[in-house]
């Protein structure tokens, strides 16, 4: 029998050699007969193989097909070290909403062309990228989402689809082409609104109801504020009965409109436990030693490139210099160069070092991984 690589398995030469699943969102290391042989499966004639447990294996992961694939597959280069994996493209700056914490400033309306965007997402393919994060703003926003959104099948990567739910109707979702939709829920309806305005917590809700409906695999995001922390548990048995896929729970930074907004600030001591909330896959196994973001790059409405939002002010580099000239200037933090010693910090890798720095040291603690872990005790 001949088996063929499935349509939504593609290789990739990471770290290690690897095969990743773009719909399962699930990556397996590979070694290198493995690695030839999957290769070979991937070509018009398919391959035959004797070891039937791993083929079991492949076909049960959904990796192999016994059914003729044909597919245009993008072509396999050794990734840089360390690899990037996950490239958050925001397309526009421009949202309709005025959320109360969020950190973006803008400094004028900025959008990528779609010339741009082509380009980049060609490059991350080309590097063996594995996700790309769509977001703003709110992406449905750009002048051009109709054209960006045809093109997004050409590339072998997992798509995510980051929005605050309000414009995802029936005729979008009909015709997007994206593996995920993650969609922003800041607590129940009076705490949700209160954040993101009046009536949008039924919207956003309508919106995770109705992109399950249509086949979507959906997340949502939540950010702990002052206002949601009685939430909490509710909001857990809601996710899990509508169906929702992944569930992240983060603090947000202190910067932006929040700075304004001290009514839903909240400190490492209050709101550390709540960091224990949320549920799904996360991020893929990479490597160790490092601090967060290891595998992470962002690119700006406006071009610029940094290693991840927060630090827009801080760009190495434009997207017209290219993706991997951008990646190769960046000084990743080795977690030996923070001032964590902790049990903990392989796990926490350190936390958000833009957290840390806002909190006066760059390679200092992230107080609210710290209080999340036990590392601070409750003050009585």
């Amino acid at each position: 029998m001949r088996y063929f690589l499935s349509r939504e398995a593609v290789l990739k030469s990471l770290e290690k050699p690897s095969v990743y699943h773009i719909k399962k969102d699930d990556l397996y290391e590979l070694d290198r007969n493995s690695f030839e042989f999957l290769n070979n499966c991937a070509n018009e004639t398919g391959c035959k193989n004797e070891d039937t447990e791993f083929t079991d294996y492949c076909l049960k992961e959904g990796i192999l097909d016994r059914n003729k694939v044909l597919v245009k597959r993008p072509g396999i280069k050794k990734s840089p070290e360390p690899s990037l994996r996950y490239l958050e493209l925001q397309i526009t700056n421009k949202c309709n909403l005025k959320c109360k914490h969020c950190y973006i400033v803008n400094k004028g309306v900025s959008e990528l062309s779609i010339n741009q965007i082509k380009s980049v997402l060609k490059e991350f393919e080309e590097m063996q990228g594995l996700r790309l994060l769509i977001t703003g703003g709110e992406p449905l926003i750009h002048s051009r989402f109709k054209a960006i959104n045809e093109i997004l099948p050409e590339f072998f990567v997992r798509k995510v689809l980051f929005t605050n739910g309000l414009l995802l109707g029936k005729k979008v979702l009909k015709k997007l082409n994206v593996d995920e939709i993650q969609i922003s829920i800041d607590g129940l309806m009076k705490a949700h609104d209160s954040l993101r305005g009046k009536g949008t917590f039924g919207l956003a809700i309508k919106a995770v109801e109705r992109a399950i409906d249509y086949g979507f695999e959906v997340s949502v995001s939540t950010m702990i504020h002052a206002k949601n922390l009685e939430d909490f548990d509710e909001m857990d048995k809601l996710f899990k009965v509508i169906g929702i896929k992944d569930w992240t729970v983060d603090v947000p930074c202190i910067a932006g409109r929040l700075e304004k907004n001290i009514e839903f600030q909240i400190g490492p001591e209050q709101c550390g436990e709540y960091l224990r909330y949320g549920y799904g896959n996360g991020l893929h196994t990479g490597a160790s030693g490092f601090a967060c973001g290891l595998h992470l790059m962002s690119v700006m409405a406006d071009g610029r490139v940094s290693k991840c939002t927060f630090y827009s002010d801080d760009p190495f580099g434009r997207i017209e210099d290219g993706l991997e000239k951008c990646w190769l200037r960046i000084k990743h933090v080795r977690l030996d160069d923070l001032k964590c010693d902790c049990e903990y910090v392989e796990l926490c890798r350190g936390g958000c070092r833009y957290r840390a720095q806002l909190l006066g040291d760059k390679y200092g603690k992230d107080l609210y991984r710290c209080k999340f872990y036990g590392i601070i005790k409750t003050s009585k």
